[in-house]
């Protein structure tokens, strides 16, 4: 999954965040709004690791999630 999906998709994946990341609060996604780098930032702040490690979760959740599953994903 790119930057524009997770922009676009961001109403449907908000709650696939949340299980995956369940320190986030509700806050927390109102204010990442589908982009990358906040997402990032919230995770290193909740979960108190370092940004590399917070990158690294990230780009992982962001590679398994399977785009063909959300509802209008444009491919």
């Amino acid at each position: 999954m790119n930057e524009d999906t997770l922009k676009g998709q961001w109403t449907h994946l908000k709650g696939r965040v949340h299980e995956k990341w369940g320190k986030l609060t509700n806050d927390d996604l109102e204010t990442i709004q589908g982009r990358s780098e906040q997402l990032i930032g919230r995770v290193q702040e909740r979960y108190g690791v370092v940004r590399a490690e917070a990158e690294r979760q990230v780009k992982d959740w962001m590679s398994g999630v399977k785009v063909e599953s959300l509802p209008t994903a444009k491919r």
